[in-house]
């Protein structure tokens, strides 16, 4: 029917991996066509694209819980630029976790040779069946040393179906951060080494806080699974149908306790990063889907703002009824040189609340259509005052 499984990376470009805005398919014919994209998940790094085509030859899936170490397997791609060449080799672990975290850190591990362009490719095992779909490879020196790793299919073909029905995939949340409990932690609370992990933040509304997790808190089990490196807690969770009630075991000050969770729905990547917001972290502007508010303030003021919630406000350290607007990206644009920088807080502009993007742009417009030159914005900073900024509009 057309449709093509890839890596996400495959299809995306710039340091935030948004989608590029062409897509070109050559079949080993020679023969070219532009696709069209259907989805794509940065999770599970996956997407589906699509060519309008006909009588194509097609492979199936099938499961990798078949397969067996040891057993033979063949990757076909396109490495370092070389098309539609093959490699062979065997499988060399099953459900490997490499350390990613998430819900998707199992991988088939092969030392078939997979190199740069091996990406998005089958992975095949002897009876012609796509087992997995190629995707990285971990090398000191940037090329294969005969550890590579490919999704397993029965991860990827859910992903896809939702992809395919326009869908993005659910997946599990608690809102919590966590840390692994690893030789020194345990030796501080006299605990086993490598058992459960270490709760140090709780999102406020989410599936945790309302169960009653707490920071500090230690967790050993969830849903009947034992929390370990190997079955990490983000894995489980993320696995789970949000909507379901899970048990929670947890140690709390030394007690044990049993908690019940209703599992939460996972947000976009996007959204997860914004909560672990990093003032000092260096952002570029992300162009892809800006909204006309964005477009406006990147244009007038060289920022780019995003809506302040009560998560991004305590990494702030900020209280909870502060209302306005953060500065993500300061740019080099005039509020740059007005003193704006990556973290601050527009709580008005000409003494109106400035509670959303859309109101500081709106804000923007009405001094432009005054012919005034500048905007003045009330701007909060970590344990200060209010303070005023006089920031130019550009035309």
């Amino acid at each position: 029917d057309g449709y093509i499984i890839t890596n996400n990376h495959v299809i995306a470009g710039g340091p935030s991996g948004d989608a590029v805005d062409k897509v070109t398919v050559t079949l080993f014919s020679g023969k070219e066509y532009t696709a069209k994209i259907i989805g794509r998940d940065p999770t599970s790094d996956v997407a589906l694209i699509k060519i309008d085509a006909t009588n194509l030859p097609f492979v199936e899936m099938e499961s990798s819980k078949k397969s067996r170490v040891g057993d033979w397997v063949i990757a076909i791609g396109n490495p370092l630029g070389l098309n539609s060449s093959v490699t062979a080799g065997i499988i060399s672990a099953l459900q490997r976790n490499i350390g990613a975290g998430g819900a998707y850190d199992r991988f088939i591990q092969t030392d078939t040779a997979i190199n740069p362009g091996n990406s998005g490719g089958p992975l095949f095992n002897l009876q012609g069946k796509v087992v997995g779909i190629n995707n990285r490879l971990i090398s000191p020196v940037g090329a294969n040393i005969g550890v590579g790793f490919a999704i397993p299919a029965e991860e990827a073909m859910p992903v896809i179906e939702s992809l395919k029905a326009g869908n993005r995939p659910e997946r599990g949340y608690l809102g919590i951060g966590i840390q692994p409990v690893g030789e020194d932690l345990a030796d501080a609370l006299g605990l086993e080494k490598n058992r459960g992990e270490f709760v140090n933040r709780i999102v406020p509304g989410e599936a945790a806080e309302k169960a009653g997790l707490k920071e500090g808190d230690i967790v050993l089990k969830v849903n009947g699974r034992d929390v370990t490196p190997d079955e990490t807690l983000s894995y489980i969770v993320a696995n789970v149908k949000p909507g379901t009630k899970i048990p929670v075991d947890i140690l709390r000050e030394g007690k044990p306790m049993k908690l019940t969770a209703t599992v939460g729905t996972r947000p976009t990547e996007e959204k997860i990063a914004q909560s672990n917001f990093d003032p000092d972290e260096n952002k570029d502007f992300k162009e892809e889907g800006d909204s006309a508010a964005t477009k406006l303030l990147r244009d007038t003021l060289g920022i780019s703002v995003i809506p302040l919630d009560a998560e991004i406000a305590r990494q702030l350290g900020m209280s909870a009824d502060i209302k306005g607007v953060v500065v993500d990206v300061a740019g080099s644009g005039t509020g740059s040189q007005a003193g704006l920088r990556r973290g601050d807080v527009i709580v008005s502009a000409n003494y109106k609340p400035t509670t959303t993007p859309d109101a500081l742009s709106a804000a923007v417009g009405e001094a432009k259509k005054a012919s005034r030159s500048a905007i003045l914005l009330g701007v909060k900073r970590r344990g200060a005052p209010t303070q005023y900024a006089t920031v130019r509009i550009d035309d």
